[in-house]
């Protein structure tokens, strides 16, 4: 079999398993949380329009079928049409959270086809990006939908669009996007996150930061959590901080050290918005996870690895600590 064949092929599989397994997560969920069926019907459907766009990122010949001057659109719709499906019988359609979602999407995706690659405009590409997400812009685009965080849509869909605009039309070096590790990087995975226990943990507790809870979460929390930390929140930081910046500060200084080292730093500060600003116990714990998770990647040549690291680190906070 001829290696596009075989890669479409897995695309395929990957796609077709991606869409059973949310469909009948999203059925359960609303069961257990007495939605009823027509209203989280459209959810459903706006997770399941989204996850192709999600999944490609991680199959590079089929995403360079992607490229093509209908790419900005292809991209800005993939960041509206699940925000129209919700709007199907789940929230109210509200057209400035159209113009707002159609407008970041034409930012991002039209960003390298109006600008060059250059230091400036790829730092500025990279703050905005944490201005969307630190400024929680999806919010009062997403309102609550039975008491659940739609906003997570719009995240998501940030994700797959920032990635594919730098992967598609910047374009950046491989990084190692995917969602099931190989071998030697779980192996490097598990080694920086033990390192981690080792120097991160005992000062998480010399400053405070983490606090052991009363009752360890339940295995299927626990399980969830990983998972769904490896694949989406951890993968998102991966990339864009080990992925992206740090590869771009070894190409703006030509040192290897002093990328890792500064991408750390930022990592860390980044993080002084987590459980209300300025949270300044949390930027050298997460200065350490930073600078750690960098060498899992430097080491592994794949942001796969640092994001095993990233999502035990992030399952072990969650299961036993406050």
């Amino acid at each position: 079999m001829r290696p596009m064949a075989k890669s479409f092929g897995g695309f395929r599989a990957a796609l077709l398993a991606g869409w059973m397994a949310l469909g009948v997560v999203g059925l359960f969920f609303a069961r257990a949380k007495g939605i009823p069926f027509a209203a989280a019907l459209p959810v459903i459907a706006a997770f399941l329009a989204e996850y192709p766009f999600y999944l490609v990122a991680a199959f590079p010949e089929v995403r360079q079928h992607l490229v093509s001057r209908e790419l900005p659109a292809i991209l800005t719709g993939s960041l509206l049409f699940p925000y129209l499906l919700c709007c199907l019988g789940a929230i109210h359609f509200d057209p400035l959270a159209a113009v707002r979602l159609a407008a970041l999407g034409l930012v991002f995706s039209l960003w390298y086809v109006i600008l060059p690659a250059a230091v400036l405009f790829d730092a500025a590409f990279l703050a905005l990006i944490g201005w969307v997400t630190l400024g929680h812009y999806f919010d009062s685009i997403y309102p609550r939908f039975a008491g659940q965080h739609l906003e997570v849509l719009g995240a998501i869909g940030l994700l797959h669009v920032v990635a594919l605009s730098l992967m598609l039309m910047r374009p950046i070096a491989e990084t190692g996007w995917g969602f099931w590790p190989n071998q030697r990087e779980w192996i490097i995975g598990v080694r920086h996150y033990l390192f981690f226990l080792a120097v991160g943990g005992p000062l998480a507790f010399a400053l405070r930061a983490a606090h052991v809870a009363a009752v360890p979460a339940s295995f299927w929390l626990i399980a969830g959590t990983f998972f769904g930390s490896l694949w989406v929140s951890s993968l998102a930081e991966e990339f864009l901080f080990r992925g992206v910046l740090q590869q771009w500060m070894e190409d703006w200084t030509g040192n290897a050290r002093a990328a890792l080292l500064v991408t750390s730093v930022i990592f860390g500060l980044a993080h002084l918005w987590f459980r209300g600003f300025p949270n300044w116990r949390w930027v050298p714990v997460v200065t350490v996870l930073g600078w750690l998770c960098g060498r899992a990647r430097n080491q592994a040549a794949s942001i796969r690895a640092s994001a095993v690291t990233h999502a035990l680190v992030v399952t072990t906070w969650r299961t036993f600590f406050v």
